[in-house]
């Protein structure tokens, strides 16, 4: 039998070559972990989704020493690690290959945490595993797991840093909201013995503030907070704006159980300044926590309403976060253990500027001062369109109807059924139109306010006295859609881009005989806001309509473009009707306002099938300010609207 014994040969050079190349194969093949089913990629892959479900079942795990520890316990410890941050669970990515030396394994993981106000916490941490003898990768399990910095016991926990806010500022520049000082009233029970004579007291005093506190304070349930409050507290009655609490002080101060805390809060120069378009900024409400916890806490100052509630992320800015570790204290407490593991400073709030002007605003306000009725008056700059003020009146917030009202605009809109009349050269201010005491268009009839008849007068008297009968009878001459047409060269139903809501009007177009009749006199379907017939009249006194603006810094991308210039002879005859409307017509109250002349257009609108439920209106311009003055439900312009521009104008005069 032959036996076959092994040879040894010497290798030739080409084949130690090969031999070394195959050995360095090799040796990089265990350096970079294999992706096939068995490999540790798919162990890592297997924690990270247990990490973010909570189910950590299908994961093998050994401590530093190599002792196994059970996948609850991790899934616990987890979760006491976040701390603070265990109710946003970070977003977990391996990236790059996992390397591996002999049985170790390491991948590397990048999470990415979200945080308060916005931010993120993005880091990579390493995860290692052991290959056991199971032949199974199993994950090495230890705090520095989820932070290189966490050790056993530790738990995240969040300081937040507001940022500062920024204001609103006016068309100078200057801050219209502002901290301001402020006066909170505070009782402290113990020292109360008759809580109903205290309520009378303080009643009494909140009630002597001028101007008026809107809405009044109400004391109803002062008694039963007093008897309900915890032993040693205080009950908050009243924030006051210091000038308010200085003019009632001598009454309150030394009331039995009273207290006062001075302190600053973001408000406009006045309670009643521009209020419901500006908005308000409070200490964050339980609505408002309730529907953003990811950016409100407890304390945070947010904007409500008008521009301070619309762009509140811009103002309020970013608030600053610091990610610290925390560990037991001897009491059962945490304390911090002074290891920051990630901090954000705050970014400050980027200021509103706007076209308000102070002293414009303030005589708005002062205007509509004890109108007891919901009212606006909307001021407008005529050379440039800039919004000068936007007052609300009564109440202390609310609904802007300065900008938003849907309401019929009366016989203010006889200026623009004129300025459609003149272009269409159907009439002219000379021109005699008849002014019956009543005028019947398809068996409706139409009939002027108190049933006055002017007869046969030039038309410039029938704009001045506002003579409906003349208009209903002229109505025709405008055909079906001559009224909208002449509303749009006046900037009506145009899509604005103001920076907040506003309605540019909607005109009646293709009514019946009836209807157009009706829209001719502002009556019908056609509807309007008090900012809409401001930048209306603004473009009469301009020659050409451009769209108001607000917002200066952040200006809106997409604002109207100007109209086309309005015909000379038709603005010119329409300026001289709207100039005797105060020389001799409806607000002649008007005629002595020191300053430039006034031009302007009463109006009363009915709102419904009462002839006796009206709203009252005023449109006009003295100098570079175009204006418009609604009262809802006002009853006669004469005796409402018209003396309200009448105070408008004469504190303007004043300042």
């Amino acid at each position: 039998m032959l036996l076959s014994y092994p040879v040894h040969r010497r290798l030739s050079p080409p084949r130690r070559a090969l031999v070394a190349l195959a050995a360095t194969v090799l040796a990089a093949g265990a350096l970079t972990a294999c992706s096939g089913e068995d490999g540790p990629e798919r162990s890592v892959d297997a924690f990270l989704k247990g990490w973010r479900s909570g189910d950590l079942q299908a994961v093998g795990f050994i401590d530093p020493t190599g002792a196994k520890v059970p996948a609850a316990e991790v899934t616990k410890e987890l979760r006491s690690l976040a701390g603070e941050l265990a109710g946003s669970p970070p977003k977990l990515e391996r990236t790059g290959d996992v390397k591996v030396e002999a049985d170790i394994a390491t991948a590397r993981v990048r999470l990415t945490w979200p945080l308060p106000g916005a931010t993120t916490w993005t880091y990579e941490n390493p995860v290692r595993l052991r290959h056991g003898s199971d032949d199974q990768w199993q994950v090495i399990w230890e705090p520095s797991v989820v932070h290189e910095k966490l050790e056993s016991g530790d738990r995240f926990a969040l300081r937040r840093e507001a940022a500062p806010r920024a204001g609103v500022l006016d068309g100078a520049g200057a801050p219209l909201v502002a901290p301001r000082p402020v006066v909170r009233v505070q009782v402290n029970p113990a020292g109360v013995k008759d809580a109903k004579a205290l309520v009378r007291q303080l009643d009494a005093a909140f009630k002597a503030v001028r101007p008026a506190l809107t809405p009044p304070v109400d004391l109803s349930d002062l008694p039963k907070r007093l008897s309900e409050a915890e032993r040693g507290s205080l009950v908050e009655v009243v924030t006051l704006r210091d000038e308010a609490y200085r003019q009632i002080k001598p009454r309150i101060y030394d009331l039995p159980g009273t207290q006062f805390h001075s302190d600053k809060l973001f408000l406009a120069p006045t309670r009643e300044f521009a209020r419901a378009l500006l908005g308000s900024v409070d200490p964050a409400q339980a609505d408002d926590l309730k529907a953003h916890p990811d950016k409100y806490v407890r304390g945070d100052l947010v904007g409500h309403g008008g521009l301070q509630g619309r762009y509140d992320d811009r103002l309020r800015g970013t608030p600053g976060v610091t990610v610290i570790t925390e560990r037991p204290a001897p009491d059962g407490t945490t304390a911090p253990s002074g290891v920051e593991a990630y901090r954000s400073e705050p970014r400050a709030g980027q200021p509103l500027k706007t076209t308000l002007d102070v002293a414009t605003q303030n005589a708005a306000d002062a205007a509509l001062r004890g109108q007891a009725r919901r009212s606006a008056l909307v001021a407008v700059r005529i050379s440039d369109g800039a919004v000068l003020a936007a007052a609300n009146g009564p109440g202390a917030a609310g609904e802007n109807l300065a900008f938003t009202a849907q309401v019929p605009p009366g016989s203010t809109f006889k200026m623009v059924s004129a300025l459609g009349l003149l272009d269409r050269g159907a009439v002219t201010p000379e021109a005699t139109v008849r002014c019956p005491k009543t005028f019947e268009v398809d068996g409706r009839s139409f009939k002027n306010s108190d049933n006055f008849e002017l007869g046969d007068v030039p038309f410039t008297t029938d704009f001045a006295k506002s003579c409906n009968t003349a208009f209903t009878f002229l109505a025709p001459k405008l055909g079906p859609d001559g009224l909208a047409q002449a509303g749009r060269t006046l900037g009506l139903e145009a899509p604005w881009d103001l920076g907040t809501d506003v309605f540019t009007g909607k005109v009646s177009v293709n009514g019946s005989a009836t209807e157009q009749a009706a829209a001719a006199i502002g009556q019908g379907t056609t509807v309007v806001s008090p900012l809409a017939l401001a930048g209306a009249t603004a473009a009469v006194a301009r020659g050409h309509w451009e769209q108001p603006k607000l917002l200066l810094d952040p200006a809106p991308a997409k604002a109207a473009p100007a109209g086309a210039a309005l015909k000379p002879e038709s603005v010119t005859a329409l300026k001289t009707m709207m100039r005797a409307v105060v020389t001799g017509g409806t607000a002649g109250v008007l005629a002595d306002v020191p300053g430039e002349p006034v031009y302007g257009k009463t109006g009363t609108a009915e709102y419904d099938n009462n002839p006796a439920h009206t709203h009252a209106w005023f449109v006009g311009w003295q100098g570079d300010v175009a204006f418009a003055v609604f009262v809802e439900q006002g009853g006669s312009s004469t005796t409402s609207a018209v003396p309200i521009a009448e105070r408008f104008l004469r504190g303007l005069g004043a300042r």
